[in-house]
């Protein structure tokens, strides 16, 4: 198959490195990608959101697949234009990518159809807003309705913290994204991230992770797009991943297709794994990054006719094969990161720590100065160490991180420690 892969982040390299691997891959394309995964897949420029030029790009070059890795050309529509010209894409369609696009439809789906999730409530305007915050007490959860790039999420610890974030949410902080906000119960356990492939009617078990979403050690310092990632979550046995399978999974996929909107693609469920069971946090339609890098390494079921059977919404049921090895992935993030991050550090070393065994690097905020590789980004770097156990897991992907010549580097040093 000649393949264009959409997106330009660790989680499309991460893609790329897998899809790489396939028999059946012919010539291979990515728009607009990075420094890392033109070594896998000649780089183009095509605006994922003008879909007569990715149009026109298929028919020239002759593509009969698309991969769509970030979340924003699904909600906005790229597969249903593919498909509408003939040309066979991976992920939902407008419909179903709003179970990522709107938090409100998320809820309504889950209560719909029975799925376990935190108690909530909608607003469109401030003032109920605070007068339910009010009502209800803290801590509570407050959530931007639509898109804003991992951000539009505040914890509150009080009353007064989750009427500033009504306020900024509604005074324009996310733009359209918040022009609805959800409110919910702050639910209490372990988070992790599930993933399953579906077809439309039915649904896979891919695998688990959990990630770390804030920026210091110990869980400290502000919210990022994630700072590391553990796979597959020691908290997922066999049982755990049925009942999710039956209570969650399932009923989405069945509930979205009772609603004319059939889930083609990954369905990324997070997780709180509570005393009453595991309960729905948010959908994404989409890999995780950096869950993507920590999962995807472990696979060895050939991924690209896997990709190509749900779009053709013919998916075999045969279980997916992994390894059965761990992975680790510690990000290394520009210095200023998320506030400010400052670009244009050098980064040496990258060839000899990437001939490691059991080692991944994946580039994400990179660019190419001449022979010199810069930081260009908030998150730059994923290094991933793939292990027997967690242990080994951890200890090469360090390794790997302290052989990276890369001074500036922000990271964190506990990623994965603890973890059976």
């Amino acid at each position: 198959m000649n393949v264009l892969l959409i997106g330009a982040g660790g989680r499309e390299h991460a893609l790329a490195y897998t899809l790489r691997k396939s028999p059946s891959l012919n010539r291979f394309f990515v728009a607009p990608g990075n420094p890392g995964i033109e070594r896998l897949a000649k780089s183009v420029i095509l605006a994922s959101g003008d879909h007569e030029a990715v149009i026109a790009f298929c028919r020239r070059q002759a593509i009969d697949f698309v991969v769509i890795g970030p979340e924003g050309p699904l909600v906005r529509g790229l597969v249903d234009a593919l498909e509408e010209e003939g040309i066979a894409a991976f992920g939902p369609s407008e419909d179903a990518a709003l179970l990522e696009g709107s938090k409100s439809f998320a809820k309504e789906v889950c209560k719909c159809f029975a799925v376990p999730t935190a108690a909530y409530a909608k607003f469109t305007d401030a003032e109920s807003a605070k007068a339910y915050v009010r009502e209800q007490g803290a801590p509570i959860v407050v959530k931007a309705d639509g898109l804003a790039s991992g951000k539009g999420v505040v914890v509150a610890e009080s009353a007064a913290e989750a009427e500033a974030a009504i306020e900024s949410m509604f005074g324009g902080q996310f733009g359209e994204a918040g022009e609805t906000v959800v409110i919910e119960e702050k639910l209490i356990g372990e988070e992790v991230s599930f993933f399953a492939l579906c077809d439309g009617t039915r649904a896979l078990p891919l695998g688990s992770a959990q990630d770390y979403k804030r920026l210091g050690d110990g869980d400290t310092g502000p919210n990022t797009g994630g700072m590391g990632a553990i796979s597959p979550s020691p908290l997922m046995d066999e049982a755990l991943t049925a009942r999710v399978m039956k209570e969650i999974i399932e009923p989405v996929v069945a509930g979205m297709a009772e609603l004319n909107r059939p889930f083609v693609g990954v369905l990324y469920a997070g997780l709180m794994l509570t005393a009453d069971g595991p309960k729905v946090l948010e959908f994404n339609v989409r890999f995780g990054d950096p869950e993507a890098q920590a999962l995807l390494p472990q696979l060895q079921t050939d991924l690209l006719p896997l990709f190509k059977a749900c779009s053709d919404e013919n998916m075999p049921m045969d279980p997916v094969k992994l390894s059965g090895k761990k992975a680790v992935t510690v990000v290394m993030a520009a210095p200023g990161y998320p506030l400010d991050p400052q670009l244009g550090s050098e980064i040496k070393g990258l060839d000899a720590v990437e001939d490691m065994p059991g080692i991944i690097v994946t580039q994400a905020g990179t660019k190419k100065d001449g022979k010199r590789l810069l930081a260009d980004g908030g998150r730059v770097l994923s290094v991933t160490g793939i292990g027997a156990d967690l242990a080994e897991a951890r200890e090469k992907a360090y390794a790997a991180v302290a052989a990276i010549d890369w001074p500036e580097a922000v990271y964190r040093k506990d990623i994965g420690a603890g973890k059976a």
